[in-house]
């Protein structure tokens, strides 16, 4: 007797075709928010030795909460009315406390500023 050979049933390859998709856009969405790294013959300024200053035109929060400018006390009305109206920048202190900041940068835009800008020290890592 003769036997006829049993019909396979054919696998449906979508689903390792999706898989497949799936995985390559995983990998490319990582892969494109991962920062390109500096080249490496790229040389960094140091600045450890550099003397910080301040921008000619800015206002100085010290960490006792008195504004100077240009070494001289001053307060934010008599500073608007000698400056004008205009963007304001502020070189706060790093240990001048929150409220206090917020307090002087309000003062200054009653008075006229358009807008406030805090000057910071930028590191890179």
């Amino acid at each position: 007797m003769i036997r006829h050979a049993e019909q396979r049933k054919q696998r449906d390859t979508t689903i390792a075709l999706i898989n497949v998709v799936f995985l390559m856009l995983i990998f490319f969405l990582v892969a494109g928010t991962v920062a390109p790294p500096l080249d490496p013959g790229l040389s960094l300024v140091e600045t450890s030795e550099l003397e910080g200053r301040e921008p000619p035109n800015a206002l100085l929060l010290h960490a006792n909460g008195t504004l100077s400018f240009r070494g001289f006390p001053i307060e934010p009305q008599k500073y608007m009315k000698d400056q004008g109206i205009g963007p304001i920048r502020i070189v706060p202190d790093r240990n001048v406390s929150g409220s206090r900041l917020i307090e002087v940068t309000g003062e200054l835009r009653r008075f006229g500023a358009s807008s406030v800008l805090l000057v910071t020290e930028r590191v890179l890592e």
